[in-house]
């Protein structure tokens, strides 16, 4: 208590800082940083959860190299994210700018748009899984019947399981997008939009020149959350092709479900923790290009 005494007012400012952030720092590492160190060593060693681990070196990341699901799974996960991230910012973006400007039952329809954000995925995947079923069941199928299509099999093609498991998805992150590029457009001043309307500015150039310029922060931040949903899609994947996980021949089949996989079917989980440390190094080098890209010169 005497070294607290003489501590200056800046001092003991700093002491009590730290000891309210204390709690959530070791949370923090307990939760975060511990787990991530676990895997990491993990990734060195052959462990079937019950036995003895035992040092394994590189043997798992070579397995890896080596394994052609790997790369499958390697380029179905960048699918998702290539083609997921800008149809979600394109049509998420052309719903908020047009529901922005409607006024008659305004809150009603931003309702119904962030309602699949809140409904659980597992759900959803299945709901949609009875749409792509064949006829009679199929909402869809039954539909191109009616009107002399042949039906498609969505989830039994290798051509267009990862579409129609991917339009879900997209679907779902609708909601939260709408609501952050329309808090971006409230954001920006209105006075700019009068200036270009006194000026004569035509319609296009006040959404190229003023709109999307201004939306840049919000744009960043959508597409950088997108794009880690995307890397990280599970429960699509696996509820709408149980029974077959990761579809005909893998076609749909994205890193975390091959971790998931590794881990608890083939009780493999230093294999496991090294697809999940390839995982992590994806995310990471994948959001700071976008950051960088995306950045304000």
């Amino acid at each position: 208590m005497q070294v607290y005494r003489n501590l200056s007012i800046k001092q003991k400012q700093i002491v009590w800082a730290w000891a309210f952030l204390a709690l959530p720092v070791i949370f923090y590492v307990v939760i975060r940083f511990y787990p991530t160190g676990n895997a990491v060593l993990i990734s060195f060693q052959d462990w079937n959860l019950l036995g003895k681990r035992t040092w394994a070196g590189m043997e798992n990341y070579l397995k890896l190299w080596s394994d052609p699901v790997f790369w499958k799974v390697f380029r179905n996960t960048f699918a998702y994210l290539i083609i997921g991230t800008p149809v979600s910012l394109v049509i998420s973006f052309v719903i908020a700018y047009h529901l922005d400007k409607l006024r008659f039952m305004h809150g009603f329809l931003r309702m119904l748009y962030f309602l699949p954000f809140m409904t659980s995925a597992v759900a959803m995947a299945w709901v949609w899984r009875w749409f792509y079923q064949p006829v009679p069941i199929g909402l869809f199928n039954n539909f191109l019947a009616a009107v002399g299509i042949p039906q498609i099999e969505f989830l039994r093609s290798t051509t267009n399981a990862l579409p129609a498991i991917l339009a879900p998805a997209v679907w779902a992150g609708l909601g939260f997008q709408v609501i952050i590029f329309m808090a971006g457009l409230r954001a920006i001043p209105k006075s700019y939009y009068e200036a270009a309307r006194i000026d004569g500015v035509p319609w296009w150039s006040v959404l190229f020149e003023i709109t999307i310029p201004l939306l840049k922060p919000t744009i960043v931040f959508i597409v950088v959350f997108s794009s880690i949903g995307f890397l990280r899609i599970f429960d699509h994947v696996f509820n709408m092709t149980t029974g077959d996980p990761g579809g005909p021949l893998n076609s749909t089949k994205p890193l975390v479900l091959m971790i998931y996989n590794s881990a608890f079917t083939d009780f493999d989980m230093g294999y496991a923790a090294a697809q999940t440390v390839v995982l992590f190094l994806i995310l990471l080098i994948v959001s700071l290009l976008q950051l960088r890209i995306l950045r304000d010169r």
